[in-house]
C-alpha cells in the first residue's frame, strides 16, 4: 500500500525527513566532467537522480531548461580541449564500451539530458550547441525488479544509474560503485514511502 506523498520532500534528494539519503552522498572528482540538461518541470519530482549524481561528482554541473522567459544559454559549455559527448539513446548513438572510451584523445564531458523521454529527447533539437555533439548510450538491459519510475524500454534506467554505468566504463568499475551505492539508498527510501520493503540479500535483514 503506498502511503501518503511526502509533503515536505528534501531538495536534493527528494526523500521525506525520516527516508532522507544526503548523508550517504559520496564527494567524488572524477577527470570526466558531468553536466546534467534537466528539465525545470522534472526538478520538481522527487523520484529525481539526476540531483544527486551532480552533488556526489565535484567535477559536475546543472543546467535548467524549460523556465517560461529564460531561455538556457548553452554557449560556453563546452570547452577546448575536451571530448563532449551528449548521453542519451537515440538510433544513432554510439554503445560507450571501455574500446571506445580508449580512443578518446582527451578529458571527456558527459552532457546528461534528465527528464522523461519526451523531454530528454527534444535536447539534441532544441539546443543549438548541442546538435552536432556526438551521442552515446548504455544499450544494457536493466533487468531490475523494482524501479523509481515505471520503465518503458528494456534499456531504460534511472539518470544517476545511467551516469554511474558510463562512469565505470570511463573511470573504472571500483570508482563508480559509490554512485551505483548511493542509488539503491534512493530506491530503498523511495519504495519503503510506497510501503514496499525491500530485502537485503546479503544478511537477511529488511531496510
Amino acid at each position: 500500500m503506498r502511503l501518503r506523498k511526502t509533503k515536505f520532500p528534501c531538495a536534493v534528494c527528494g526523500l521525506g525527513t525520516a527516508r532522507c539519503v544526503c548523508a550517504v552522498i559520496p564527494r567524488l572528482d572524477f577527470k570526466t566532467r558531468v553536466s546534467l540538461i534537466v528539465h525545470a518541470k522534472e526538478l520538481r519530482r522527487t523520484t529525481n537522480s539526476g540531483k544527486l549524481a551532480v552533488a556526489a561528482l565535484v567535477n559536475s554541473r546543472m543546467c535548467v531548461r524549460g523556465i517560461l522567459g529564460a531561455p538556457l544559454d548553452l554557449s560556453t559549455l563546452i570547452q577546448p580541449g575536451e571530448t563532449p559527448l551528449l548521453f542519451y539513446p537515440s538510433d544513432d548513438a554510439l554503445e560507450l564500451t571501455p574500446e571506445l572510451a580508449a580512443g578518446f584523445k582527451s578529458a571527456v564531458h558527459l552532457i546528461v539530458p534528465d527528464g522523461n523521454w519526451r523531454q530528454a529527447a527534444k535536447v539534441h533539437t532544441r539546443e543549438p550547441w548541442l546538435r552536432d555533439v556526438p551521442r552515446v548510450r548504455i544499450g544494457k538491459v536493466n533487468s531490475a525488479v523494482h524501479h523509481l519510475r515505471r520503465e518503458h524500454r528494456p534499456e531504460g534506467m534511472s539518470t544517476l544509474e545511467a551516469i554511474a554505468h558510463a562512469l565505470s566504463v570511463l573511470e573504472g568499475a571500483d570508482a563508480a560503485q559509490p554512485l551505483f551505492t548511493l542509488y539503491q539508498a534512493k530506491l530503498r527510501q523511495t519504495l519503503r514511502g510506497r510501503g514496499i520493503l525491500l530485502q537485503d540479500q546479503a544478511d537477511g535483514t529488511v531496510i
